[in-house]
């Protein structure tokens, strides 16, 4: 390839990253890939604890070292795989690893066919998965300035989250059904199928040469990982936005430990009643995504933050104060709908921000950093919950929790996110740092 076309290959990659979402067939594709696979993976999160339980008569424990397998790989590889983002290409880090996903996946119903499988093999798959899931979503978030104008960058957040609303509610509950009808096994087989059709639509997605920057590479992943981590905590915009993110993980998991407990116990709401409430409450993901862009264009970006993430506090206050009964369980789902949408709302305004103002080198490091902080910090929430319930009882928890979630928006208040009134539309600066041997 000459120098010639090289150039004019790029040009018509940037062109096509600028097209409206509605005709741009990279974004198409890349989010109807998805959306397949976050409703496929659904289908496994549901059959591999039945098979433990129904058909291979696990333990407690065992279960829950099978839920633990599934989580520890986001604590331990988030950062190592914000640095694999960044180094490698994007796009066949998100096909290898639907790929490897799917035979993953097949590997329990053949082990079950010949009767090999046990409990310590779907501890592997599942761990596996989890590492899959990780080197997935650290390159898939990353990839999305690549393949959309940094003008449709909240449009295209705000579309992903809505798709993933809908994807993540049809595959919980659809995933019930499947493997209710096939049997765990047999469900197994859609779920490779869907990393299958995810790889396809992956592989259409054409990233812009324009907006790719090929990082140096530092001669250790360490280096790169606390470049990475360097940045987010140097930058005015970076640091409260994932601060925030964090410490309002670290609340919503001390009241998430104790919310169906209360709900079954305290309220009387029986599995229907809790069923109705958590699908209610999903659902307000979908209103979320869809006023997101009309809110920032209206209010403006820290408008949109700061009122969301007060919506969690006060949008918690019903369920420490709810009484047995179908009208409360009412306003809590209400509630929690309000409370996703309001979410769903900042979640994709922060996105969007982080992404827009981050340089391209760096943002898979950026982004990963921000899973780290938060996914490490779930674990401390249940444990900071059990405590206080130990200590005083679950509604002390619970009201713990839900004043904590005043801090994250506090944490905003003081800091240069307050003074957003429109995203930002300067191209970010290249990152120049010693590690890169500048």
């Amino acid at each position: 390839m000459t120098p010639t076309s090289t150039v004019h290959d790029a040009a018509a990659e940037g062109a096509a990253a600028a097209l409206p979402l509605r005709t741009n067939k990279s974004f198409r594709a890349y989010w109807v890939g998805e959306a397949v696979t976050l409703a496929g993976s659904s289908v496994h999160g549901v059959a591999l604890p039945v098979i433990a339980v129904l058909e291979l008569d696990a333990s407690p424990g065992q279960v829950s070292l099978l839920a633990a397998a599934a989580t520890v790989p986001a604590v331990v590889l988030a950062l190592p795989a914000g640095a694999a983002g960044d180094r490698y290409p994007k796009k066949k880090i998100m096909i290898g690893t639907d790929l490897a996903a799917a035979v993953m996946v097949s590997v329990v119903p053949v082990c079950w066919a010949v009767g090999v499988l046990s409990v310590p093999v779907l501890y592997a798959v599942a761990l596996l998965l989890g590492a899959l899931t990780v080197l997935h979503q650290a390159a898939s978030i990353a990839i999305l300035p690549e393949i959309v104008d940094r003008a449709h960058m909240h449009p295209a957040n705000a579309r992903i989250a809505g798709a993933f609303s809908l994807a993540d509610t049809a595959g919980s509950y659809g995933g019930t059904l499947v493997v209710g009808v096939l049997g765990a096994g047999r469900a197994l087989w859609l779920d490779s199928l869907s990393y299958l059709f995810s790889a396809w639509f992956t592989s259409r997605i054409r990233p812009s040469a324009v907006h790719r920057v090929a990082a140096a590479r530092p001669s250790r992943m360490g280096a790169a990982i606390r470049e990475g981590v360097r940045y987010v905590m140097r930058d005015p915009i970076q640091r409260p936005l994932v601060l925030s993110l964090a410490g309002l993980a670290f609340a919503d998991g001390i009241v998430t430990t104790y919310f169906a407990y209360t709900l079954l116990t305290r309220l009387d709401s029986g599995s229907t009643g809790l069923g109705l409430v958590m699908g209610v409450t999903a659902a307000g993901g979908l209103v979320g995504a869809v006023v997101a862009t009309r809110l920032v264009d209206r209010f403006g970006p820290a408008h949109v933050l700061l009122t969301g993430f007060l919506a969690y506090a006060v949008c918690g206050v019903p369920l420490l104060v709810a009484r047995p009964g179908p009208v409360w369980l009412g306003v809590i789902a209400a509630a929690g709908a309000l409370r996703t949408a309001a979410a769903v709302a900042a979640g994709t305004t922060q996105r969007s921000l982080r992404q827009q103002l981050c340089p391209p080198e760096l943002q898979s490091r950026a982004q990963q950093t921000s899973v780290w902080l938060v996914t490490g910090l779930r674990p401390a929430a249940a444990l900071t919950a059990g405590a206080v319930a130990a200590a005083a009882s679950v509604h002390a928890a619970l009201i713990a929790g839900t004043l904590l979630y005043l801090v994250p928006a506090a944490l905003l208040w003081v800091s240069p996110v307050r003074r957003l009134t429109t995203m930002p539309t300067a191209a970010p600066t290249p990152v120049k740092d010693s590690a890169h041997g500048s």
